[in-house]
């Protein structure tokens, strides 16, 4: 038994007691006000607390969702309707919430926390409680409680001296032998367990893929178009304006080269300047749009270029066995590029961390900076985070952000794809 296994066994198990009481309580409570709430609609004051009631236990397993994956790695979506606040009347808006197949998993998922995730939770801290409690009892503390009891029953061993008490630590060093090895996998199926419940049917995550890549298709023209437009708009203010300048002072050169060679000369070299800062503006318009380190060397070192131009302190990790499908592996670098520049402009981060890997056919990034926290997902005004999410969903791409207040910053990225 290695500190490391006993380590996690420990951490398990509070984390354990941790979502066993959000069960007990949490759970039972939001429950009880639910079917309170719903019983009370008739005589029109459910109508009243029915939203916040459920908006609560949304939160409350919003909050479960998030436990899941960052303490097991499980993602599980919550493939609910959106419900447009204030757009419908008090009677209409109930009715939605309650016509969402997800409001109905949700208070199906809070009987199942309340008992079977609660009493799985709680079997990880109880192993090594039990564990360390038979332990005492053989070092001694089975004296003062047999004088008060005699024998004292520690689970199916009658304590009552050395002998037995030993007995009872040989089934205390066992019930902690089975807490290293099984208290992970006990939170891991208590997520499992969740996951079964709050996670959409097949029909729900078909309608919810749908309705997703219906949204990233709109996006994406929209992405398209605008970028059609910065393109032309660079061209015309930029490399084409040089040109045009270019031009005319050859001309100028062709009128002058018999009658004023020096004067020629001049115009000549500020065109070979002019030309050369046109080729320098015509060369990032290019990389902008597929930059030849992405295209010659792939992503993980096309990653690495741009760490190496941070104006803080980076670190890459690339564990790929080969190379994605260039449209995304073009997704995925400037989505990392712009979580970098999020990173650089808005965290105030002296290291930021970068890994890339594939695992269970999906490209896996993550950006992580150490700055003050507080960037938020979602948001469809434009933000630097939502241009990312949109960028991915046009792969069926997902992108999940943990950054509290104060920090750290954590952003993960998944595209499904395959490496050739």
């Amino acid at each position: 038994m290695s500190m490391t296994h006993a380590r996690e066994a420990v951490v398990a198990a509070w984390r354990g007691l941790a979502l066993a009481l959000l069960g007990l309580i949490g759970s039972v409570v939001l429950l009880v006000l639910a079917v309170v709430s719903v019983a009370l609609i008739p005589i029109g004051v459910g109508l009243f607390t029915t939203p916040p009631v459920l908006r609560l236990v949304r939160a409350h397993a919003a909050r479960r969702r998030l436990l899941a994956a960052q303490w097991s790695g499980r993602r599980i979506t919550a493939g609910r309707r959106q419900v447009p606040p204030g757009a419908t009347g008090l009677a209409a808006r109930c009715s939605l919430l309650l016509r969402d197949p997800a409001t109905w998993r949700d208070l199906q998922w809070l009987l199942v926390d309340m008992s079977a995730g609660a009493a799985l939770a709680l079997l990880a801290p109880w192993l090594i409680v039990q564990g360390l409690f038979g332990v005492l009892l053989a070092a001694g503390l089975w004296i003062p409680i047999v004088a008060a009891e005699d024998p004292y029953w520690f689970l199916f061993v009658p304590v009552g001296g050395w002998g037995t008490g030993g007995l009872a630590g040989l089934l205390g060093l066992a019930f902690l032998t089975v807490a290293v090895k099984a208290n992970p996998a006990l939170v891991r199926a208590h997520f499992r367990l969740t996951g079964a419940v709050l996670q959409p049917g097949r029909e729900g995550r078909l309608e919810e893929r749908i309705e997703r890549l219906t949204e990233s298709r709109h996006d994406a023209l929209d992405t398209s178009a605008a970028e059609l437009r910065r393109i032309e708009r660079d061209l015309h203010d930029g490399a084409q304006a040089r040109l045009v300048a270019m031009g005319m002072q050859l001309g100028t050169v062709e009128a002058l080269i018999e009658k004023d060679p020096a004067r020629a000369r001049e115009l000549l070299a500020r065109a070979r300047e002019s030309s050369a800062e046109a080729l320098t503006e015509l060369r990032g318009l290019v990389r902008g749009i597929h930059p030849p380190v992405l295209a010659e060397r792939g992503l993980g070192d096309a990653v690495r270029a741009l760490a190496l131009r941070l104006p803080v302190d980076s670190e890459v990790t690339v564990e790929l066995s080969g190379r994605a499908e260039a449209p995304v592996e073009s997704a995925a670098y400037f989505a990392v590029s712009e979580a970098l520049a999020n990173a650089v402009k808005h965290a105030d981060a002296d290291l930021i961390r970068v890994d890339l890997s594939h695992t269970g056919g999906s490209l896996r990034i993550t950006v992580a900076d150490d700055g003050r926290g507080g960037a938020v997902a979602g948001s469809r005004t434009g933000t630097g985070l939502a241009g990312i999410e949109r960028r991915l969903g046009t792969f069926d791409g997902v992108l999940a952000v943990s950054s509290p207040e104060g920090g750290p910053t954590t952003v993960s990225m998944e595209i499904p794809c395959a490496l050739f």
